[in-house]
């Protein structure tokens, strides 16, 4: 690859971006081109460049407003396949890299992390790789082994998880729809599936179910 590895950086907190950037700008090899702060941002600002014309990589939350990350990186799968996108969540790995490297990601990575694996991971995705750790890979190897994957929060399809997690962080019905532009009555009937799959009877219940599977991981 000749010149700086041109990076598009999707976030909506701005401490996060600028954190996020100062650790980039480290590297004299790297170069934050543009940001974003939502999922159609995002699109827009792709679109615009080229997709991996003007872009490298694209790091990319999975907490968006707007536009739900994981629909933003399905979609940018979809317009422009040769650009590489490495997730970025507060989440545990987990709940999230396996589902993200299903949907296509090239890498996911928690925002905690060492600014030199950060470095690396944009690196590696930069050059056609995919970036995962350890924790990522063994769960990688259970999801493809059968062993996980009708376990926890892995058996919610993707719009079900979606669901989950914002009923998980507070979010009422009407919020939810808002949110995924879904009507309030389908969020319900998610809602009621996500209740019978984690054997929760109400959302206080599944709470403390998201509390179990989600720390540590």
């Amino acid at each position: 690859m000749t010149g700086p590895i041109r990076v598009l950086l999707g976030d909506d907190h701005r401490i996060v971006r600028e954190g996020l950037k100062q650790v980039l700008a480290d590297a004299p090899d790297i170069e934050v081109r543009a940001e974003a702060t939502s999922g159609p941002e995002v699109m827009e600002k792709v679109a615009a460049l080229g997709g991996h014309l003007g872009f490298d990589v694209v790091l990319l939350d999975i907490a968006m407003p707007g536009r739900d990350g994981l629909d933003v990186l399905q979609e940018l799968r979809k317009a422009w396949p040769k650009l590489p996108v490495l997730m970025l969540s507060t989440y545990p790995e987990r709940q999230y890299a396996v589902r993200c490297i299903k949907l296509g990601a090239a890498g996911y990575l928690n925002k905690s992390a060492d600014p030199d694996d950060m470095v690396g991971a944009v690196r590696k995705v930069a050059a056609g790789g995919v970036f995962v750790t350890p924790s990522t890979a063994e769960a990688l190897a259970a999801a493809v082994g059968g062993a996980s994957a009708r376990k926890g929060p892995e058996a919610l399809s993707h719009r079900e998880h979606q669901v989950f997690r914002l009923l998980t962080s507070g979010h009422s019905v009407s919020e939810i729809g808002a949110q995924l532009q879904l009507a309030p009555n389908t969020v319900s009937t998610y809602r009621a599936r996500i209740l019978e799959k984690t054997s929760t009877k109400n959302d206080v219940e599944l709470a403390l179910y998201a509390e179990r599977h989600g720390k540590g991981g």
